[in-house]
């Protein structure tokens, strides 16, 4: 987009975001209409954040329903210094990104080690109230990273943070990772759909998504740099949902179909995916979602938070 349309894209958002509030009548069909305007251009325009960098936080904070933040309570987790996982934290968020100078530039590791053990004092603290229990998982600190990069402050981040995790995607941080395991699952079905060639190509080498897309699927994404693209994407699937992230995966291996189809060992290719593409990405996965029958789609949209019973 030309640097003209970026401004005419950034004033457009801006004309969403600073609507005046309504009166309380009006105001929940009015704020389904602005999300159905910022979804809509989400998806054909992109947000354009080096043109207004405060954007995306807002947009960001828009989409996840993030409006109590207390800077008191906050404080107060933080005060409580280390969490009981805290050498498990200090494991993974020396490594996070850690091939970006931009985030490195941004982000020190003491921010993100900071959020995590905020994060695991508060559900310390709601585990009686809550269906669901949280503690701190491989993968979580990499959930994070955008958050830090993204919002003005560790405040925000936190509570923006804390909203995904416990309402978008609460199955995929569980010890057993079971929302993870679900998408791999869903993934490998949905190719067999959308493309049985190379579904089937992969299974004669023995190549399942569990086995291929792990990481992928357990970061959303965000394990593939570059960065910029990565919170494209995430733009994306906080308007439409983290459930697409699995067509996300599926369109990246399409993106690179004949390469794996004519190699003798695809697994080769596929231990690190080619740099991030957010719009053509998204531009499949939204096509792909038209060749899946109602019943798998529904299954793909409540996988990252649906608690089955035993």
């Amino acid at each position: 987009m030309s640097s003209s349309g970026q401004s005419a894209a950034a004033h457009s958002f801006n004309k969403i975001l600073n609507q005046p509030k309504s009166s309380k009548s009006k105001r929940s069909g009015d704020v389904d209409d602005s999300l159905k305007k910022l979804r809509r251009m989400i998806l054909v325009e992109g947000i354009p954040s080096t043109v207004d960098p405060t954007l995306r936080p807002r947009i960001w904070k828009i989409l996840l329903r993030v409006e109590d933040i207390s800077a008191e309570s906050f404080l107060q987790y933080v005060s409580r210094g280390p969490c009981e996982v805290r050498e498990k934290i200090r494991n993974d968020t020396f490594r996070t990104l850690a091939t970006d100078r931009g985030f490195k530039e941004r982000v020190r590791e003491d921010m993100l080690v900071r959020l995590l053990d905020a994060f695991v004092w508060r559900n310390h603290d709601r585990q009686e109230t809550q269906q669901l229990g949280f503690t701190y998982v491989q993968g979580m600190n990499v959930l994070a990273a955008p958050f830090l990069y993204t919002m003005p402050s560790e405040l925000e981040a936190f509570y923006c943070f804390a909203k995904f995790i416990e309402e978008a995607c609460p199955l995929y941080v569980q010890p057993t990772l079971e929302g993870v395991h679900r998408g791999l699952k869903l993934l490998d079905r949905c190719l067999q759909i959308v493309d049985p060639d190379l579904f089937n190509y992969l299974r004669m080498k023995n190549l399942s998504a569990e086995i291929y897309a792990f990481p992928s699927v357990l970061t959303l994404c965000a394990c593939t740099p570059p960065l910029d693209q990565v919170l494209q994407l995430w733009d994306f699937l906080l308007a439409f949902g983290v459930h697409l992230n699995v067509l996300c995966v599926i369109a990246q291996l399409l993106l690179i179909r004949d390469e794996v189809m004519n190699s003798s060992s695809p697994m080769k290719l596929l231990r690190t995916f080619p740099p991030l593409e957010a719009t053509p990405v998204m531009g499949i996965a939204v096509t792909l979602v038209r060749d899946l029958p109602t019943e798998l789609y529904d299954e793909l949209v409540r996988h990252p938070y649906e608690i089955r019973d035993m």
